[in-house]
């Protein structure tokens, strides 16, 4: 098992780039001011340098561009999750209660929302990971119920990524089994209907 973002090597490779970049731009500077800068202008582009980089990878709209990119070159990369998925939870003693959920994911973290008509969940802890070729996403979570006489809980879940039908363009489907700490355990069933990640999920 290991995460989709190493982050040792992330950070030796925005250090990479945020050098070369660095680099580039004092030449750049150099010859379009068609003069000889002092090196040490080279030390106040750096930390610009840095900063855009850190923006470029943090920020949802890029990285789902590079995210992208990325995928058409090696299609086993980790599935981008970003957008609106509707489903079920299915309680231990069968009951099932219509889910909607709201994934936003960049390429440091991934964060869900998730609703139902009884209560409203946020993610404490989430975590892409590829597990013998499989990929899955480990969820750790607060729930609030909407009753407010109902004390909130938490939970977790490892969640099977994978798409529908066995069918490569199909929609992405979420599904795994939960337990909380109030000794509750049952079922999540998601399935992504759309790419939006500003759609309104919530039942109440």
């Amino acid at each position: 098992m290991f995460r989709v973002i190493n982050f040792t090597f992330l950070l030796r490779y925005v250090a990479i780039a945020a050098t070369g970049l660095s680099i580039l731009a004092y030449v750049g500077a150099e010859r379009f001011l068609q003069s000889e800068l002092p090196i040490v202008r080279l030390l106040t582009v750096a930390p610009w340098v840095v900063l855009l980089v850190v923006l470029v990878l943090t920020t949802n709209v890029t990285s789902r561009f590079i995210w992208k990119v990325l995928k058409s070159f090696n299609s086993s990369l980790y599935p981008d999750l970003n957008g609106s998925w509707e489903g079920e939870i299915t309680l231990e003693n069968g009951i099932r209660i219509p889910a909607r959920a709201i994934i936003r994911q960049n390429l440091i973290e991934a964060q869900i929302d998730l609703h139902t008509e009884t209560s409203k969940s946020v993610s404490l802890e989430t975590t892409p990971v590829i597990d013998a070729g499989q990929y899955k996403l480990y969820y750790t979570y607060r729930s609030a119920p909407s009753n407010v006489g109902w004390s909130s809980y938490t939970g977790s879940t490892i969640l099977d990524v994978r798409n529908s039908a066995k069918k490569a363009d199909g929609p992405l489907e979420l599904s795994g089994f939960y337990y909380t700490d109030r000794k509750t355990n049952g079922r999540i069933n998601l399935r992504q209907f759309s790419k939006d990640t500003d759609t309104d999920v919530s039942f109440y």
